[in-house]
């Protein structure tokens, strides 16, 4: 799909289909909309690149995932109003809660009407397998904060000892990063996404079997069984969105397409 704009030319994505698009997508870290193409393909869909990835310029600071809900917010008003079938995957899942929570609390309750979220880490293991830095990194973080280690020595340490996603990163998308890894830490999205399935709004979890970067059971208890969840497990291991999981995404948002 060429790539095109939305909101005034503030954004960047693909348009799919002819008709009022009804399904939104938001892909995961250090990845682009292209991750849609299959899932996308002959509905009438848009895919946005988020700030700091594919096409998009970063954000002028390192934004919380709320922040980028309220930058992609004027492209569900612009493109019709609703309602909206929302799908992400891992980042772009976290942005989605946010999304759909801000239409809720700006009484826009029409406007995202399906959560689809694939991947998603939104929520720590309930068994507690937690992965922290390393004593070395957090010795050195807190002599840099002392100013007993030197910035070329801490972007060392950095390098060593963070993960592929943060060494890859730039200065202000590292920030991003970090708040990202912190809301999830600390369950910030689960308040949200028990509200939303608690008042009857449709929600979908799709997921690989073993996905080893986010916890389907963290989200699954944390939302304590409210019926409107439903689970779909694919079997093997993974995290992106990849060929074998197209076809369950696609069924997914379909199953609320508006009628």
């Amino acid at each position: 799909m060429a790539l095109s704009t939305f909101a005034g030319g503030r954004l960047w994505g693909a348009r799919y289909g002819t008709g009022r698009p009804w399904a939104l997508a938001l892909h995961g870290w250090a990845r682009d909309h292209h991750d849609f193409d299959e899932v996308l393909a002959g509905l009438d869909a848009v895919a946005l690149d988020l700030p700091g990835h594919g096409v998009a310029p970063e954000p002028p600071e390192a934004w919380s995932t709320r922040q980028y809900a309220e930058w992609v917010a004027p492209v569900l008003r612009d493109l019709g109003g609703g309602p909206w079938v929302v799908v992400g995957h891992s980042f772009g899942a976290r942005v989605a809660v946010q999304l759909a929570a801000a239409t809720e609390e700006a009484d826009q309750n029409g406007l995202v009407d399906a959560l689809v979220l694939t991947g998603a880490p939104l929520a720590p293991s309930p068994a507690g397998r937690t992965s922290r830095p390393s004593i070395a990194y957090r010795t050195g973080r807190v002599l840099h904060r002392a100013g007993l280690v030197s910035g070329t020595r801490m972007e060392k340490l950095r390098r060593k000892h963070g993960s592929d996603d943060y060494r890859q990163a730039s200065p202000v998308m590292r920030g991003v990063l970090v708040k990202a890894v912190g809301e999830t830490a600390s369950a910030a999205y689960l308040p949200s996404l028990r509200a939303w399935a608690a008042a009857g709004k449709p929600l979908e979890l799709v997921w690989w079997e073993r996905d080893q970067q986010a916890s389907l059971d963290g989200v699954l208890s944390g939302l304590g069984g409210l019926p409107a969840a439903r689970a779909t497990v694919v079997p093997g291991t993974g995290h992106l969105v990849s060929r074998e999981m197209v076809g369950e995404i696609r069924a997914a948002l379909l199953r609320h397409q508006p009628a």
